[in-house]
């Protein structure tokens, strides 16, 4: 019996050979790395009730100052998709994790406001290639069938950093001081960046670690040319197809089609609403636990984390749901999460004040909130070429940093003219605002219309 074969990159496969899994040593690191640069963007939100009293804020100034981060951070992305498309993923990422924690470091050293401000700018423009050259990773890495649940892993890792800062922040502080902090969390990230360099290159094929077999295994019905469309056909649910507006959507190969396209600003205007809530329970819940709940600061480190322990179920959660339950279709994870995050959010307005019980809420709030978090990564995948994909993914992450950057700002004005209820009304209002946007674009999926009879 005669092995079969087939040729990829210039190289004759056999369809025989037992495929390696290097891919998920990949996940693995950037799960460990995104950790880190999670953990580097949320340990202002510790630190913040301390730097209140040395720098003399008002809610209103230290919204301000955590939505810097976030300004430059978004505004970033479109930059970084260049650096990505010009040097590479490997190059590019391992240079932006050093300088995530050299401006992390800094941040533990200044002395006045405005220093201050500027590490936290720093820190969002360093930090930009990081969440593009992850999922461009995913994109190369995996074939579609794992997308979602590569994706859920990566966003895991965004809700893991905030699950150890609190509470590694919390110890921190009462040993030594809000500085300490930043000091602290600048080491792992130097470390890590190499392991990046050195065992990550751009393709799986330049990998000494990767098979024939698993390159096989990758590039499942994406071997004929470069960029062709991943097969995302799948057995039609009619009632859900109907409502998710399932369409067989045209491949788009251009930068031109990709910024003329309202799937991609579609998303990437969900994507905002959905991340400004998860911004303003990172930057703001410390403060609330510590001033209204009066929560001692250790009960407030563990508490804190609560939601983001709930972020990484959920978005391991999410990933599943989209790559198996639903048929790689993404956005039931999307919509389900917005109007699950709208209800809890009121909720909250009526919190219990006993630690146990608030941190069985949280946690429920962040899984939910978490739930359709991966499918905004892997939703543009199937119809935009994967040379355009960082293009895509930057509009898409671009759109959520931006919102990610505005409710905390929000959050302040609020605050200092109405009061913590205003505020999760708003946060409500916006997530029920991201169902309405996500019922205006279109689900890429190819279903099996025979299948149907």
């Amino acid at each position: 019996m005669k092995t079969q074969s087939v040729k990829l990159e210039g190289a004759v496969v056999s369809d025989r050979v037992k495929p390696s899994k290097y891919r998920w040593v990949v996940a693995a690191l950037f799960f460990v790395i995104y950790t880190i640069a999670a953990a580097d963007r949320a340990n202002l939100g510790v630190a913040l009730p301390f730097l209140r009293k040395e720098f003399s804020m008002t809610n209103t100034e230290a919204g301000a100052l955590v939505s810097l981060f976030l300004v430059a951070y978004g505004l970033a992305q479109l930059p970084s998709a260049w650096l990505l498309s010009k040097f590479g993923v490997r190059k590019t990422f391992s240079v932006s994790m050093i300088l995530t924690s050299m401006a992390t470091g800094l941040t533990g050293l200044v002395g006045a406001l405005l220093p201050l401000k500027l590490c936290r700018i720093a820190l969002g423009i360093a930090e930009g290639p990081l969440p593009i050259g992850v999922a461009t990773t995913i994109n190369n890495w995996f074939p579609s069938k794992e997308k979602g649940t590569a994706a859920g892993i990566f966003l895991s890792a965004v809700k893991f950093g905030p699950v150890i800062t609190p509470i590694v922040g919390a110890a921190i502080v009462t040993t030594w001081g809000w500085r300490e902090i930043f000091i602290f969390f600048a080491v792992p990230g130097i470390v890590l960046s190499f392991f990046w360099l050195f065992l990550v290159p751009d393709k799986p094929a330049e990998s000494r670690f990767v098979n024939a077999g698993e390159i096989s295994h990758i590039t499942e019905a994406d071997t004929s040319k470069p960029g062709a469309r991943v097969d995302m056909e799948s057995k039609p649910i009619p009632w859900l197809d109907k409502l998710i507006r399932v369409r067989d959507e045209k491949m788009l190969d251009s930068t031109g089609s990709v910024l003329r396209s309202w799937n991609i600003w579609g998303c990437a205007l969900g994507y905002s609403l959905q991340l400004g809530i998860s911004s303003v329970l990172l930057a703001w819940i410390p403060t609330y636990l510590l001033t209204v709940k009066k929560f001692s600061i250790m009960n407030m480190g563990i508490v804190a984390a609560a939601p983001w322990v709930g972020a990484v179920v959920g978005n391991i959660l999410g990933g599943l749901l989209s790559d198996r339950l639903v048929g790689k279709r993404r956005k039931p994870g999307m919509m389900i999460s917005a109007l699950a995050t709208a209800g809890m959010m009121y909720a909250l307005i009526r919190s219990p004040a006993d630690p146990v019980l608030y941190s069985v809420l949280i946690f429920t709030t962040g899984m939910l909130l978490s739930i359709g978090y991966s499918a905004y990564m892997a939703y543009p995948m199937p119809f935009v070429a994967k040379e355009k994909f960082p293009v895509a993914n930057a509009i898409v992450n671009m759109g959520g940093q931006l919102g990610g950057a505005a409710t905390p700002f929000i959050t302040g004005l609020l605050l200092d003219s109405h009061g913590w209820d205003s505020v999760f009304i708003f946060m409500a209002s916006i997530s029920a605002l991201t169902f309405a946007i996500l019922l205006t674009i279109s689900e890429p999926l190819k279903v099996k219309m025979a299948d149907a009879r």
